[in-house]
């Protein structure tokens, strides 16, 4: 079974310096129908405005990816991390017992767009540890690439929870294939373009829950980038 979330059904909120698009229940925007998807709990799309960000502020225990599509994003946080994570970049932080960070556009030109995904996590109150890796577009291009993992398997960046995340970069008529196993749930987001899901055609902004299905299919409308989760 495959439900679709359009992208025009998510939660949105323009803050001036922020335009963040929520496909489940998040901060002022709720939605009993969508809070999360098994562990998936968060996939925000958020475009920054140049020299705007989000100020310090605090987490704890959950996995925080961070996805750019566009521009430079700035991170600090208390564990004493720094950098800029672009195009090709995943960031990783698990909050665990608690850290303080903030996320700045670093141009002054340019926006940020960018996937703010989180985790629940399968234990609580650990140290927070932070990573960030590349991930070439060569390694992702027609295929489905393994960005995050619970053992860090393939050069993935490790996360505390039985699940999958896979980014894909998809032309025109490529088509890949995820075999689904019994008692495991999937989760496509269209990150950009426009794909064909099993039956159904996905555009930019649109996501898919999928249980009960054998395989999920992702054939290429247009170019297009899509990130899909395997979950428990």
């Amino acid at each position: 079974m495959i439900a679709l979330r359009k992208s025009g059904d998510r939660g949105h909120a323009n803050h001036g310096w922020l335009d963040s698009y929520h496909t489940f229940s998040f901060a002022d925007y709720y939605d009993p129908g969508y809070m999360e998807f098994s562990s998936l709990r968060v996939i925000n799309e958020d475009r920054v405005a140049p020299g705007s960000g989000f100020p310090r502020h605090g987490h704890r225990d959950m996995e925080i990816i961070s996805y750019v599509l566009e521009g430079a994003l700035e991170h600090k946080d208390s564990m004493g991390n720094g950098s800029a994570i672009t195009p090709g970049e995943v960031q990783r932080m698990s909050a665990g017992a608690g850290v303080m960070h903030s996320e700045y556009n670093a141009s002054k030109t340019e926006p940020v767009h960018f996937l703010q995904i989180w985790i629940v996590p399968d234990v609580t109150g650990i140290a927070p540890e932070y990573e960030q890796k590349r991930f070439t577009d060569a390694e992702k291009q027609g295929r489905l690439r393994l960005v995050a993992s619970p053992d860090g398997r393939e050069g993935s960046l490790k996360i505390h929870q039985d699940a999958l995340l896979y980014a894909a970069l998809l032309n025109k008529g490529d088509v890949v294939t995820h075999a689904q196993r019994r008692g495991r749930k999937a989760y496509v987001h269209v990150a950009r373009g426009k794909v064909r899901v099993n039956d159904d055609v996905l555009y930019a902004g649109d996501g898919a829950r999928v249980s009960d299905e054998s395989r999920v299919v992702l054939a290429g409308e247009d170019k297009a980038e899509v990130l899909l989760f395997d979950l428990l």
